[in-house]
């Protein structure tokens, strides 16, 4: 594909994303509603199936739409979080370092005391798909580590925490991809999060914290 091309295909994805940003605002869709499907959406726009498809991942991407696979895509506020999620974007790595303490640390503090059954099970799941990729791809590491993550903050049961982290789990990604291909990568740094899932099965939220804080500073 062209430089031009290219360009185009961009220029597209904005303009449906723009589109369907205005329905959103307008109140088109209700909250919880299932959206109409791609090839509804591409006849209603007027644009490709591809390009309504790349533009639901953007929307999805800001928090504005859940893609349910299997089940088509739903709305999940009316209210765009876009400009907070590119202002976390803009942060430096000290200052994601000083947001993951206090967001973090503080809910896995409360996830010790409020875990579920359900919730060690998600976790011990989450822990094992990221120590099959903790030697190799590090996009696939990272991706996986950050499951185990939300499933922590999941667990303090507290639904803003939940989702100021989904927002911000963007900037944990950023920071662990340049710590992971800045230094050698340390199974005593990765052992910590089996660590923090131990204490939270255990109940003990100040060692659960502490350790919290050991891996961030890590």
């Amino acid at each position: 594909m062209d430089m031009n091309s290219e360009l185009t295909r961009r220029s597209l994805v904005e303009l449906a994303v723009e589109r369907m940003r205005e329905r959103i605002l307008q109140g088109d869709w209700q909250v919880g509603q299932r959206l109409p499907t791609e090839p509804e959406l591409a006849l209603q726009l007027g644009i490709s199936r591809n390009t309504v498809r790349e533009a639901m991942r953007v929307l999805a991407f800001s928090g504005l739409v859940e893609i349910r696979q299997g089940d088509g895509s739903y709305l999940r506020t009316s209210q765009d979080p876009l400009q907070a999620v590119q202002a976390m974007s803009r942060c430096t790595l000290e200052q994601a370092r000083e947001t993951r303490h206090i967001l973090e640390t503080e809910a896995i503090g409360l996830a010790a005391l409020r875990r579920t059954d359900d919730d060690l099970q998600r976790l011990r799941a989450a822990l094992e798909g990221s120590a099959e990729h903790f030697h190799g791809d590090v996009d696939a590491y990272v991706s996986c580590d950050l499951v185990f993550h939300q499933c922590l903050i999941d667990a303090a049961h507290n639904p803003a925490l939940s989702e100021l982290y989904r927002y911000f789990s963007g900037v944990v990604a950023t920071a662990l991809q340049h710590n992971m291909t800045s230094v050698p990568r340390c199974q005593a740094t990765f052992d910590l999060h089996g660590q923090i899932l131990d204490a939270i099965e255990q109940r003990d939220p100040e060692r659960a914290k502490r350790l919290s804080r050991t891996l961030i500073e890590s």
